[in-house]
């Protein structure tokens, strides 16, 4: 008998997703979290069915964080952290209760626990707590008892008994946590998307589902802008080698399963084709050409709290040369405000900001085995008349910042210059 852990986030609870249509007219505006709940009732009831042990881990419904975030900086522009956790936690609690009496009326076993019920023991940051330990002799008894319990993402509990939450991604993550230490033999996220494909397919039409992914290309594909896992819930798994499976609540289909790495898949080239809108450029144009000068950049960008992604310093020439690194669009603001504070003291000719920028960036443990992939990228991109303003490598990936208005094309260049690889063509032919 295996342990299956099933992760359901908001869109299947709640009224941002596509749901079936409820026939509950008296529920009104209810109705269709109703069903949904039903819904993944029913999902639950049918693994258990089949032999499964099953434990449920579920997000606040729809759109009810936001909804109470709206509200709580409504009342104050610098709400406390510690009552922000309490006030989110609340979500996921309404989500395990529905969802248990769900359950029972169609005749199954189950039980809602809290995150502090079944012992996630967190650290002390407030709004993005890291987990330390968990305590699961709760949840096994349940599941030996033939129940389905129903645990609340996202939270957890400190060791003076202060609520606290995750952070983005925090429900994703308490699923993987969970799996892990109850040593399960797949943690499956359900979402309104058929599994984990090869580029966004509302950018890429010849986008294609993938069937098996290895942790590090979904780690660095998450990382890039591909929302369909958090990356610090695929970190979570590898760490602990937890086999992930991406599916459909909408329909039963095969999805995508995350694992580790396999020797036939340095055979692909590119696995994916991720992008992000979330860029924006700074430039210290004309930085004298002396030590430290990158330390001091840096430092003062580090101190401020700002994070930054890709960073590309020119030759020198004439004494001086260029210093670019791009950072998040909601830092912009901040991270020119101290660009020019720390050019007081540097003396840069000049600093050159552009917010409408974006990166599209190309994935494949092939990679490490298989050469030209960056000509092939780059040639494709220039093919299709679009310039590179900066690139950025590792062993399994190459970034490119370019243009925010060339998004679009830029990723159909990049995801049909390797269409042919083994990969896109196995798929191809999975899919006729």
């Amino acid at each position: 008998m295996s342990l299956i852990i099933q992760k359901f986030g908001g869109d299947a609870l709640g009224d941002k997703g596509k749901g079936r249509r409820s026939d509950d007219s008296d529920l009104s505006g209810a109705s269709l979290h109703v069903e949904k709940f039903r819904h993944v009732a029913e999902i639950a009831r049918a693994t258990q069915a089949r032999g499964h042990q099953v434990v449920v881990v579920v997000s606040a419904m729809g759109d009810t964080t936001n909804r109470l975030l709206r509200m709580a900086a409504a009342l104050s522009a610098n709400p406390p952290a510690r009552e922000l956790d309490m006030l989110m936690s609340t979500g996921e609690q309404q989500s395990i209760a529905l969802l248990a009496i769900a359950i029972e009326s169609l005749g199954g076993r189950a039980m809602s626990f809290t995150g502090p019920q079944v012992g996630i023991r967190t650290d002390s940051v407030f709004g993005r707590s890291r987990i330390r330990e968990i305590a699961c002799d709760s949840l096994k008894r349940a599941v030996a008892d033939g129940f389905i319990p129903i645990v609340a993402g996202f939270q957890g509990l400190t060791e003076e008994g202060q609520i606290t939450t995750l952070g983005r991604g925090g429900s994703d993550i308490t699923a993987v946590a969970l799996a892990a230490a109850l040593e399960a033999d797949m943690c499956e996220f359900y979402k309104d998307v058929d599994g984990i494909f090869t580029t966004d397919p509302r950018v890429c039409r010849g986008a294609r589902p993938i069937d098996r992914i290895c942790y590090d290309e979904m780690l660095e594909l998450a990382s890039l802008g591909a929302d369909v896992l958090h990356s610090r819930s695929v970190e979570f798994a590898k760490n602990y080698n937890v086999p992930l499976h991406v599916r459909s609540f909408l329909h039963d289909g095969e999805g995508t399963y995350v694992v580790p790495e396999e020797p036939a898949m340095e055979d692909i080239v590119v696995r994916g084709v991720a992008f992000n809108r979330d860029e924006a450029k700074i430039a210290f144009q004309g930085v004298p050409d002396r030590p430290g000068i990158a330390a001091e950049i840096f430092q003062g960008i580090g101190e401020a709290g700002i994070v930054v992604d890709m960073i590309v310093q020119s030759s020198a020439y004439d004494g001086s040369n260029d210093v670019s690194f791009t950072v998040g669009k909601n830092d912009f603001r901040r991270a020119e405000d101290v660009a020019q504070k720390l050019n007081e003291r540097i003396g840069a000719r000049k600093i050159v900001t552009d917010e409408s920028i974006c990166k599209v960036s190309a994935v494949g443990v092939g990679m490490r085995s298989h050469s030209n992939v960056a000509a092939r990228m780059f040639k494709a991109l220039s093919d299709a008349g679009i310039n590179i303003q900066m690139i950025s490598t590792s062993e399994i990936k190459i970034s490119v910042a370019i243009a925010e208005s060339e998004l679009e094309r830029a990723v159909q260049a990049v995801h049909e210059a390797f269409a042919e690889d083994r990969e896109f063509a196995t798929m191809e032919e999975k899919t006729n």
